[in-house]
């Protein structure tokens, strides 16, 4: 079965084309195409701008993974595509082109919900350069969510099958970073520049809060956070290096903890096999380290693991193995008529 996937959710518009033969899985070709410096000037994503950008890229990126992958589009079986959630005017991009693919082509198409490729990115287990096998997968599973739009804790006691445990009641984690380096001045994306400021940072300096770290339920809250950094750093020296270092490691001892704490007590009451970490935000380093250490001292039964550095930010190799999935279960298999772009998608 050779599956074409393209994923256009924000601001990378990405394009991949897979062979999957049983539990194998060769990566034929696997495009991406970056807006970062685009957007860094706005400090942050512009949805028109964004969409822009897509169309430009949608036809060379598409144009080079099918010569990468030495096919002819018409040898592809199936065209998954990222229906949501995410930016409208990102997704129809993305939508319209697997539309038009899938007319000219007559071949079905596979609606993928984004966080759904974030989840089944931890599938993938490398075998060697552009081989991987899908791991057998011991359910229930726990899978924490982190990106710049999403944080969620994602409950499937069975493939495909998905149960939002507990969510963020306002922003996002990757949102809260991201802000958190603008109140900093850093730049953006912030994630990564929090990440690594926080390495030379006393994440003791400033009692920052860790909101609903002592409620009953998995839900998370940010804002107050976000707005405690605030508030610190106008009493401060920003351009202060030490100061700068202080309060993002202080920033994100206070947000890894609360991401941690929840996941462990999900984990106990729902008797996990398995726990992972999808979205952007999973390729932090303190935050693998501090979840591994946690579950290794208090749940060492339960097997955690990542997903590969490489497929923690957008890309359509996720979108791919999760269409998989879908078709596999005869799920979200549509034709041109009938899909449409929905960025308010939920998991189910």
């Amino acid at each position: 079965m050779i599956i074409l996937s393209i994923e256009t959710s924000c601001d990378e518009t990405a394009a991949s084309i897979v062979r999957v033969k049983g539990r194998k899985v060769e990566v034929l070709a696997d495009v991406v195409s970056s807006q970062i410096k685009l957007h860094q000037k706005f400090g942050g994503v512009v949805p028109q701008l964004a969409a822009r950008a897509h169309l430009q890229n949608m036809v060379p990126v598409l144009e080079k993974a099918f010569k990468k992958a030495g096919i002819a589009k018409k040898k592809i079986d199936y065209i998954a595509i990222t229906k949501g959630p995410g930016l409208i005017p990102a997704l129809m991009i993305g939508v319209n082109a697997a539309k038009a693919l899938s007319y000219t082509l007559d071949k079905p198409l596979v609606e993928v919900n984004h966080l759904e490729g974030h989840i089944y990115a931890n599938w993938l287990e490398k075998e060697k350069a552009d081989l991987y096998t899908l791991k057998k997968m011991e359910f229930p599973v726990l899978c924490l969510i982190v990106s710049g739009g999403h944080t969620q804790l994602v409950l499937m006691k069975k493939d495909m099958r998905f149960q939002i445990v507990g969510e963020t009641v306002d922003d996002a984690v990757g949102e809260a970073f991201d802000k958190v380096a603008k109140i900093l001045e850093l730049g953006y994306p912030g994630g990564p520049m929090i990440e690594n400021l926080a390495v030379v940072g006393n994440g003791e300096a400033f009692a920052f809060p860790r909101p609903m770290m002592g409620s009953k339920d998995f839900n998370f809250s940010f804002s107050g956070l976000k707005t405690a950094v605030l508030y610190e750093t106008q009493k401060g020296d920003k351009t202060d290096k030490k100061y700068q270092a202080d309060i993002a490691a202080s920033f994100q001892v206070a947000a890894l903890d609360v991401l941690v704490l929840k996941a462990l007590k999900a984990a106990k009451k729902y008797g996990v096999k398995n726990v992972f970490l999808g979205g952007g935000v999973s390729a932090n380093k303190a935050l693998r380290k501090a979840l591994w250490e946690k579950f290794k001292k208090e749940l060492p039964e339960v097997n955690v693991d990542f997903p590969p550095f490489k497929f923690t930010t957008d890309n359509a190799l996720m979108i791919a193995i999760a269409g998989y999935y879908h078709i596999a279960q005869g799920k979200g298999i549509t034709d041109c008529k009938h899909l449409k772009a929905d960025m308010n998608l939920r998991l189910k």
